[in-house]
């Protein structure tokens, strides 16, 4: 039985929200999905660059997260442990998609994604934003997410996970299974090489 003292606003305690998903509580879950679904997405479209197939890892890492939620145990963060989960999704997702690539052929005329198809939780309104200051912002967030998808997946997810969602090296290194020393240079050469790509941008 759910205890009433769960009952606790799950937004502001962790402990309640693990406590509420471990014994199955759809509140709990529906709360934890209000709290990670944009962030997932985002970056799941960073790392993957296109909108359905951030949307389907997006889909496969909530599935895993409720099936492996009873297995969590605290040794990380819950964010830390959920997007551990998020980045294996979005890594799954791409061997898929370029195993499929791989085995089929690319025709001429299927259209490229258009500017319209941009992910929906990448866009934050503001209601005094003229159209060119607009425009100026879609163009440079397109300029950047191209920069980011010709990294290497190693350097993309490092400096997303850095620079775009702010996680510590500690969170990072045991968001990707790897040492603090790594995080570091992978870090440091994704932004060289990222930089390089947006001098343009940047002048």
């Amino acid at each position: 039985m759910l205890n009433c003292e769960i009952g606790l606003d799950f937004l502001d305690n962790e402990p309640a929200l693990v406590d509420g998903l471990q014994v199955g509580s759809q509140d709990a879950f529906e709360t934890l999905v209000r709290l990670y679904q944009a962030p997932i997405y985002n970056l799941a479209y960073r790392i993957l660059g296109d909108p359905a197939e951030a949307s389907e890892a997006t889909q496969e890492a909530f599935v895993r997260i409720y099936k492996a939620i009873g297995r969590f145990r605290g040794e990380c963060g819950l964010k830390t442990w959920i997007y551990k989960i998020a980045v294996s999704a979005c890594l799954n997702r791409r061997r898929w998609w370029k195993r499929w690539r791989d085995h089929v052929p690319l025709s001429l005329d299927n259209p490229l994604p258009s500017s319209h198809e941009s992910p929906r939780f990448l866009e934050v309104p503001d209601r005094g934003e003229n159209p060119e200051a607009f425009c100026a912002r879609r163009e440079t967030e397109q300029a950047v997410q191209r920069a980011l998808d010709a990294l290497a997946v190693d350097f993309r997810a490092v400096i997303v996970l850095r620079d775009i969602e702010g996680l510590t090296y500690e969170e990072i290194g045991e968001t990707l299974g790897i040492s603090m020393g790594t995080v570091k240079s992978r870090l440091w050469r994704a932004r060289s090489r990222l930089r390089k790509r947006l001098r343009a941008l940047i002048e």
